[in-house]
């Protein structure tokens, strides 16, 4: 579980770059504790009514998977990580209807 985490949070680091866009700010948030990376983008300058901020990407571990809950990006976490050879079973896709359930099998099976 250490290599997914470690490489988890280094990926998902990697969509907050330099910490600015065009017009936004970028934060990573990195949770070791939960398990729980994500960049949240805000826009910049903000105004008296100018208040978005969106998640560009989130995502999680859970029982030896990374769960991607959001994914607002035109270079996808999961292609990312499978580049870091983490294996496609051990990725869900939250965001794309994909369940723990789905991919962990039960002690039945």
């Amino acid at each position: 579980m250490d290599k997914l985490k470690s490489t988890l949070k280094e990926e998902v680091r990697k969509y907050a770059g330099s910490g600015r866009g065009a017009r936004l700010r970028l934060y990573p948030i990195l949770d070791d504790e939960r398990s729980h990376y994500s960049v949240v983008a805000v826009d910049e300058p903000r105004g008296k009514y100018l208040k978005h901020e969106i998640h560009v990407v989130f995502a999680r571990l859970q029982d030896d998977h990374i769960i991607i809950e959001v994914d607002n990006t035109d270079k996808p976490l999961v292609d990312a990580l499978l580049q870091q050879e983490i294996p496609r079973e051990k990725i869900i896709l939250a965001y794309a209807g994909e369940t723990v359930s789905d991919a962990i099998p039960s002690a039945g099976d």
